[in-house]
Order: structure tokens, then C-alpha cells, then sequence
């Protein structure tokens, strides 16, 4: 018997709750200092703290398309700025989604932002070696607080960029591109040991894994796996991600909705349902990480799936 070209795939539904809801298209999730979650809203172009108690304040105006975000060393907030998408609404079902398109006419530029919690926001990158960042989409910590960060690039009525990844310092003084090309590269997260380094595909539903050799070091690529829809055939895209202690990749998936987990070496699928197309992001949080929180961007929700299987790594300055 021919073994199946396809790795072991199962399907996780479990429990969740509503954290948040109204928020205008929520990506980058990331736990704050005592235990309140930071959010960026795409769609208008800010930081918001969602407080334990159910409040919620905005932390800072990027404009554009904050998209991902971390803690750095210093306490702040690094954002990837996307520069901005065109909006539009669509009715599936019964719910009515906020849609990302094309870049906008208002497009600001990719950029790398610095955010303190007191709304602070300086710009640290818009260019590499010359050349314009265009879409930065996610970005991870190493623990000397350096960063790495995917740049997905922009779709235009008649063509689009070509993506890669990058390292730079937080200092704003160091950046320099280190794999290209890739095709939409969005979420991307380091293995627990640090030794390698993970990136998704949107459009072809790949996870890559790229060994490092020291800091922004790539020396080679490893294939992990393609994540499927509904299997074998029906269309999924993926998003950003997140590495639990295990090193289980953690991966949003588009249109067959819900969070991913993703074996180290591929051969094991766990598909956990959420009820929006555009599932977007995830982080770890809570006294133990294993609490899930994801981002819902379609119908503007933050969830929190309290029990995980497994505990997330802590990420380098999560406190």
C-alpha cells in the first residue's frame, strides 16, 4: 500500500469565549505586562489595550496597517506597518465581513514602528540596502532582542510584490533582507531552542522552517508541510503564527477557519474550528500559556480558548 501524500490530520474543536467584539479588523495580538491583551485594528490605523475588566482604550495612532506586533526589549511595541488596504464588505451567511484588498490610493508606505504604552509612535524602518519595504506583515524576538519580520508586499489591480523576510535591530540602525523570494510570507515565529526559524505562506498554505546559524544567520530551508482545508482538496490559505512549548507550530488558516497546530517535522495536523473565515492570529497567554487568544478579524472578534493541549513558549520579553 502507497503511503498517503498527505500527514496525519485531525479535527480539535474546543470551547471559547468572547474577549472582545466590534474591533475594526484585529490582527497582532500580544499579552501586556499584568495580564491585558494589546491588539492592533487594521482596518483604523491603531493600538488597542483590551483591559481584564472588559474596557478598552487606544494605546497609540500608527495610521496605515498596523499589522503584527511584539514586545521588545525596551517595553515597547514593535508593529509591522502594512501601509494601508482598500475595504470593502462582504454578506457570507449570515454575517457580514470587513475584507482587506488592494493597496489604497492613501497607501503610507511599509514601514517598522516603535510604539511605547504611552502612545509614543516613531518609525525605526522604511527601506532596505535602498529598496522600500512594501507589506511588513508579522515579526518575532530573538532572545538578544534583535527581530525578524516578513515583508508580504502589496497587490495592485495588475500585479503585486514578491515577498521575504528580514533581521534588524531594535536600535533602528541594522536591517538587512535574508531570504527571498517567498511567496506572501505572513506569520513567523522562532523554535524554542531559537535554532530555527518558522515562516507561513498565505496564498500556497506552506510552512517553511529555516535553520539559523546565529543571529539573521539562514543557512538552508526546510520544507514542513502544506496545511489543507477541509482534506484532501478544499482551499485553505494561512495567516500569522505562534510556537507552543512543544514546538508545534501554531498556525491562523483562512477560509477552512479556525487555528492549525503543525508538528515540528510536518506529519501531524490538529484543526481546531472558529467560526470566521479570516482567522488571522494567535499568541499565548495566561499564568501557565495555555490560554489561546486568537484574532476573528472578518467579524471584528477576539476569542480565548482557555484550555490549549499544550502550553505556549514563552516568548523572549513576554513578562
Amino acid at each position: 500500500m502507497s503511503q498517503s501524500p498527505f500527514p496525519a490530520y485531525t479535527s480539535v474543536p474546543l470551547p471559547f469565549r468572547v474577549v472582545a467584539e466590534g474591533l475594526a479588523f484585529p490582527e497582532g495580538p500580544l499579552e501586556l505586562p499584568g495580564g491585558d491583551l494589546a491588539v492592533v485594528e487594521i482596518r483604523t490605523g491603531v493600538v488597542t489595550r483590551l483591559a481584564r475588566d472588559g474596557s478598552r482604550a487606544t494605546i497609540a495612532e500608527t495610521g496605515g496597517g498596523p499589522n503584527g506586533a511584539a514586545l521588545g526589549p525596551d517595553g515597547a511595541i514593535y508593529v509591522t506597518q502594512n501601509g494601508g488596504f482598500s475595504w470593502h464588505e462582504r454578506t457570507i451567511g449570515t454575517d457580514t465581513y470587513v475584507l482587506p484588498g488592494e493597496q489604497p490610493d492613501t497607501y503610507s508606505g511599509g514601514q517598522i514602528q516603535r510604539v511605547t504604552l504611552a502612545g509614543e509612535v516613531t518609525t525605526l524602518y522604511r527601506e532596505c540596502d535602498g529598496r522600500p519595504l512594501r507589506g511588513p506583515n508579522d515579526l518575532v524576538f530573538d532572545a538578544d532582542g534583535n527581530f525578524y519580520f516578513t515583508d508580504l508586499g502589496k497587490t495592485r489591480a495588475r500585479d503585486h510584490d514578491r515577498g521575504g523576510v528580514f533581521f534588524a535591530t531594535s536600535d533602528g540602525r541594522t536591517i538587512r533582507e535574508i531570504v527571498f523570494p517567498l511567496d506572501s510570507p505572513n506569520g513567523i515565529g522562532l523554535s524554542p531552542d531559537g535554532r530555527e526559524l518558522y515562516v507561513a505562506e498565505t496564498s500556497t498554505a506552506r510552512v517553511w522552517a529555516f535553520p539559523l546559524a546565529g543571529p539573521g544567520q539562514v543557512t538552508g530551508r526546510r520544507y514542513v508541510t502544506t496545511v489543507p482545508g477541509v482534506p484532501p482538496a478544499a482551499p485553505a490559505m494561512l495567516d500569522s503564527l505562534c510556537v507552543d512549548r512543544d514546538g508545534n507550530v501554531v498556525v491562523a488558516t483562512l477560509l477552512h477557519g479556525g487555528i492549525t497546530s503543525v508538528s515540528p517535522d510536518g506529519r501531524s495536523l490538529a484543526h481546531t474550528p472558529l467560526p470566521d473565515l479570516l482567522v488571522t492570529n494567535a499568541c499565548f497567554g495566561g499564568s501557565d500559556l495555555r490560554t489561546l487568544y486568537v484574532t476573528l478579524s472578518g467579524t471584528g472578534r477576539v476569542v480565548a480558548i482557555d484550555r490549549w493541549p499544550t502550553a505556549g513558549h514563552k516568548l523572549n520579553f513576554q513578562t
